[in-house]
């Protein structure tokens, strides 16, 4: 191949790599809303993800500590107690001790609507995540039929044999989209699915603070 290519004075032919921005670029203008739906979906995640951890702490220290507090009496103490913690238990308890000496059904009624407010914040931009994992691979196909449609208006415009480069360079072209939305809607529904089981957790340990928050104000005196 050498001697070949001395005797015919051609230069060798070097292997050709594609970077991964050459990719982005080939798969036509599309590929800006892949881009941005992958931009806001990493954002959520993180975001969504600091928010849930720092509510998701362990309350039964300070469980115990309101219990010592209500069977006291020291209400103000609780409040205080309340205060100090940054987390959805402890905002749904404060809300509790500041209603005690009403009826039980209106504390309880107090600590839901709290509860239901934490969650609302918990679950704040989920939806939004969902919906990139389901339009971010719809995005993609669209992509690729649009660029199939160019390549095969390319090739009926090509006069005479039609050369395999020119198919290989329409399809290619054309599924990069699909990639690329495949991989933004894998990543946003994981990201999704995993926030959802940590919400989850969050909530159940919301649930299980206020049952024991009412069960202590039934406890006889």
């Amino acid at each position: 191949m050498m001697i070949a290519q001395i005797v015919t004075g051609t230069e060798p032919v070097s292997d050709q790599t594609i970077s991964f921005i050459d990719l982005a670029l080939a798969g036509g203008p599309l590929m800006i809303p892949l881009v941005i739906c992958s931009i806001i979906a990493i954002y959520i995640f993180v975001e969504r993800l600091r928010t849930v951890n720092r509510a998701n702490v362990s309350s039964d220290s300070f469980m115990t500590k309101i219990k010592e507090l209500v069977q006291k009496g020291d209400i103000n103490g609780a409040k205080i107690l309340c205060a100090q913690y940054d987390n959805p238990v402890a905002r749904m308890i404060e809300k509790g001790v500041a209603r005690i000496g009403s009826p039980l059904k209106n504390i309880e009624a107090s600590i839901e609507n709290v509860g239901k407010i934490e969650v609302f914040r918990l679950e704040k931009n989920l939806s939004v995540l969902a919906t990139i994992a389901g339009a971010a691979p719809m995005i993609g196909f669209l992509g690729t039929v649009i660029g199939m449609v160019s390549a095969f208006i390319a090739i009926a415009q090509e006069e005479g044999s039609v050369s395999p480069k020119l198919l290989a360079d329409g399809i290619y072209t054309a599924m990069i989209t699909t990639v690329a939305g495949l991989i933004v809607g894998i990543i946003a529904y994981l990201g999704y699915n995993f926030l959802v089981t940590r919400v989850s957790k969050v909530v159940h340990k919301m649930e299980y603070s206020s049952i024991e928050f009412i069960d202590l104000l039934q406890e006889p005196r």
